[in-house]
């Protein structure tokens, strides 16, 4: 799929922000570990990738108790849905240097009940050494969701089903969307955050 930068300028994708506060200490010390052993761009945003997919719950899968947003929020509860691990992923990589921005999918929610659908939320990062945006999806993995990082083609959490009424979003936000931010902001459980899922930016 052909994606593209809301804004030209690389810089803009490097900023912190109220949520993707890079420069909390916890952040910082946990980005440093993870790139430890990491000399290259390649492996060092497959790395971040990976933890952020493999080490933060997603809150929906069984075991959530909080409504997380800013990236430091989801670092020190470890656990956020997609839109808060995507701002998680995006403070790691904008840590290093490398642009990361967010991507969003309109998707069905529940396959029992089609007709509601809701965004989903996942990052696009810059590959300097492959000049050009690739998607990761940090969702993390369960039986039938399966995303993985890859230069060569995207594997993410779910592929669009154009017969159902699903989409792609092809903009590369610099920011998350004020609809999503608005929606993890006021919901005060994850009861209320199921209700309050955008339907479309």
């Amino acid at each position: 799929m052909l994606i593209f930068p809301e804004i030209e300028n690389l810089d803009l994708y490097l900023e912190s922000s109220e949520m993707i506060d890079f420069f909390e200490p916890n952040i910082q010390k946990i980005a440093q570990q993870i790139g430890a052993d990491s000399s290259h761009e390649i492996p060092l945003v497959r790395s971040c990738y990976e933890w952020v997919r493999d080490t933060i719950r997603h809150s929906f899968d069984g075991s959530g108790v909080i409504v997380t947003c800013r990236a430091s929020e989801v670092l020190l509860y470890q656990e956020g849905i997609c839109y808060a691990k995507s701002h998680l992923l995006a403070a790691l990589l904008r840590y290093w240097r490398i642009p990361a921005g967010f991507c969003y999918q309109r998707l069905v929610l529940d396959d029992l009940d089609p007709s509601r659908l809701v965004i989903h939320g996942l990052n696009a990062v810059f590959l300097r050494s492959l000049n050009r945006w690739i998607r990761l999806d940090a969702r993390g993995n369960k039986e039938g969701v399966y995303a993985e990082f890859c230069t060569e083609r995207e594997i993410l959490a779910f592929p669009v089903r154009n017969e159902l009424g699903e989409s792609e979003d092809p903009v590369i936000y610099r920011n998350p969307h004020p609809k999503i931010t608005a929606a993890l902001i006021r919901s005060k459980t994850l009861e209320e955050l199921v209700l309050n899922l955008p339907d479309h930016l």
